[in-house]
């Protein structure tokens, strides 16, 4: 028997991925709840297993069974928590985990069915997959309730979910085939290797968000859609956005939202998403993030501040998305803009 069994440790790393999330600002109070909540359960799902294979404890075999099952749908929880305001997710989560905890109460009503756990949490992890690789594939402005400036780090995020689901489904198989086969020893090395690969690239996900909080690429505006098929209402709207995002210089609010602009303009997000697509051929986040790198360079050119403090002063948050996206945009670094400007 292990003294330290690496479900322990993983459940020490799973427990420092709780604390992290609770303190990171991800743009959303629910999310961050749900997603508090599945580090969590994997905290206790990593700490039971631990005790259980580790240690011969199985008092909490149940509760260890069933606890996996409200990790995916928890994680996809999360994601749409972005897509829609907190009264509209009342229907999908109690949906969602009404669904789950029925089935992991049925086998303590029907105890032949007990040996589809393993099935049903596989299940589980696809059908949250599948889930959130939907979410992703609607695009940028999907995450209508997301910073601007968070939504390419969470649509990076939301990849790093789904891909962290499907290899939990593959091992859990394993797992189970191993046990179902008799060949125990085999089945505790997968678990041990499973919840710390688990633990480990979950974290590294969340390091990397909250490290890099990574704005959406603001590009040059790549060539218009030809103004014959661009309907006059999208050219009006975009506009008014440009307008509105001018005079009141609201693009520099870092937590400004494609929800909360469109409310400002007093139209459906949607409605506002697809006139800047269809006018710019860009998203409502590259769209924002070219005022605010338009006003960096203003900055840099015309005034002595610092480059910390022109990243501070335009919108960004952080010193580094700021150099990389600036970098991108005009092909030489911020302090190499202003030498080139003031020479």
């Amino acid at each position: 028997m292990q003294a330290l069994p690496l479900p322990i440790l993983s459940f020490v790393l799973s427990a420092a991925a709780c604390v992290m999330i609770w303190r990171l600002e991800v743009g959303s109070a629910l999310a961050r709840g749900l997603f508090t909540a599945v580090f969590a359960l994997i905290a206790a799902t990593t700490l039971l297993t631990g005790l259980r294979f580790g240690y011969g404890v199985e008092s909490f075999a149940p509760v260890q069974r069933v606890v996996p099952l409200f990790i995916g749908p928890l994680i996809y929880l999360g994601f749409l928590a972005y897509t829609r305001p907190p009264a509209q997710m009342r229907r999908p989560i109690v949906l969602h985990l009404s669904i789950w905890a029925i089935v992991a109460v049925l086998p303590q009503v029907i105890p032949s069915v007990r040996v589809g756990y393993d099935a049903a949490i596989a299940v589980s992890y696809l059908v949250a997959a599948i889930g959130i690789l939907q979410i992703w594939r609607r695009g940028a402005d999907a995450l209508a309730l997301a910073p601007l400036e968070l939504t390419r780090g969470l649509r990076v995020w939301m990849l790093v979910a789904a891909s962290m689901l499907a290899v939990m489904l593959v091992f859990d198989a394993a797992i189970a085939v191993s046990f179902a086969t008799g060949q125990r020893e085999e089945a505790l090395t997968l678990i041990s290797a499973g919840s710390v690969v688990s633990a480990l690239g979950l974290l590294a996900a969340i390091i990397s968000f909250s490290n890099r909080r990574t704005p959406e690429a603001a590009i040059s505006p790549p060539p218009a859609a030809p103004t014959a098929t661009v309907p006059d209402e999208a050219r009006q709207l975009e506009h008014r956005t440009k307008e509105l995002l001018v005079d009141t210089r609201l693009f520099l609010d870092t937590d400004l939202t494609l929800d909360r602009l469109a409310k400002r303009l007093h139209v459906p997000a949607r409605a506002l998403s697809e006139a800047i697509n269809q006018t710019q051929n860009m998203n409502v986040s590259q769209y924002v993030n070219s005022f605010r790198l338009t006003h960096a360079a203003q900055l840099l050119a015309t005034t002595d501040l610092t480059v910390t403090q022109v990243t501070e002063h335009s919108g960004f948050l952080t010193r580094s998305n700021f150099y990389r996206e600036f970098e991108r945009v005009f092909a030489m670094s911020p302090t190499a803009y202003r030498k080139a400007k003031k020479s």
